[in-house]
């Protein structure tokens, strides 16, 4: 089994009709999450609104998650900046709240090269003994870590892996044929849903996912079967693609909250400066759930709301995670 399993649910922060920290939402849908087919529970990420999440509120939260999935999962909390001196501090606080992992992204804004990269990585995992997992994410960050730069890394013993998402299929088939032989292991797990499957198809052991909040059972399935039937798998995943590009026709985490919210799953508003999603697409949302029956908790009680009127129009082409 992989170091934190086939499936990572990027995991939205409930909040409050104020917008406050909701955790007993969270311990709430962590405990759905758990039990609809995630392995491990990432806090503190990008769809968990990390930008506009206050340090006290992550380690409330991640008592709270600790508390509700108890050893059913690991849960890993996103502890990078574009600070070097900032994210030793927090994966340090992580490990000693008792975190299982922590998410390590490129550093943004800054944009610091291959040696700054390479050396902020390092001094993270220096500061922990807990497994590290890299995020690779250059649309947001306008930095990308190169391929000799990753295969470097994967030699550093804690640093467990890469969440993937570049969306660049040659450039992950290439890493991970140079890591196979890395001395602590090295996994690659795709960070873009929609390339789910054509990563694992190249190598990558699972993914870090935000569509597993609504379809968790059957995106587990597709990971669980794709060794043995890479047929029926494919036709998961060709069933999920409508799923995937509605939760991104807006900024996320705006439609998977919409949808929690209508599904009778704790989500809440966004922080701004994020704006809800718009109803059209919040129903686009839940009009590509029926294949699966609804969403993992409700099956055919899906929550009422007609499909979008207006179609592949709303669909954003920002493709970023």
């Amino acid at each position: 089994m992989p170091v934190f399993g086939r499936v990572v649910t990027a995991m939205a922060t409930p909040f409050t009709a104020d917008a406050a920290l909701d955790l007993a939402g969270a311990a709430r849908l962590a405990d759905h999450l758990v039990s609809h087919g995630t392995d491990t529970v990432l806090l503190n990420g990008t769809t968990g609104e990390s930008p506009t999440l206050e340090d006290a509120e992550v380690w409330d939260l991640l008592a709270a998650v600790k508390d509700a999935v108890g050893d059913r999962a690991q849960v890993m909390v996103g502890t990078g900046s574009n600070s070097t001196a900032k994210t030793v501090k927090a994966t340090e606080r992580a490990t000693a709240e008792g975190a299982d992992a922590v998410l390590v992204v490129t550093p943004y804004y800054n944009k610091p090269d291959a040696r700054g990269l390479r050396q902020h990585f390092t001094t993270a995992a220096g500061a922990t003994p807990l497994p590290v997992l890299l995020y690779d994410i250059p649309g947001r960050t306008s930095c990308e870590i190169p391929l000799d730069t990753l295969v470097e890394l994967s030699e550093v013993d804690n640093i467990a892996g890469v969440k993937d998402a570049t969306v660049n299929l040659a450039k992950a088939g290439q890493l991970i044929a140079r890591t196979e032989d890395a001395p602590g292991g090295f996994e690659v797990y795709s960070g873009a849903d929609e390339v789910n499957l054509p990563l694992m198809a190249v190598g990558a052991v699972g993914f870090v996912s935000v569509a597993s909040h609504l379809i968790g059972d059957a995106l587990a399935e597709m990971a669980r079967i794709f060794p043995t039937d890479p047929a029926k798998a494919r036709d998961i995943h060709l069933r999920a693609l409508p799923v995937w590009k509605w939760l991104f026709a807006a900024p996320s985490p705006a439609p998977l909250k919409g949808a929690l919210d209508r599904l009778g799953l704790p989500g809440g508003p966004v922080r701004p400066p994020l704006a809800p999603a718009s109803d059209d697409v919040v129903d686009a949302v839940i009009a590509a759930l029926e294949p699966f029956g609804g969403s993992s908790s409700r099956g055919a009680d899906l929550a009422s709301g007609e499909s979008s009127s207006r179609g592949a129009d709303l669909a954003s082409e920002q493709g970023v995670r």
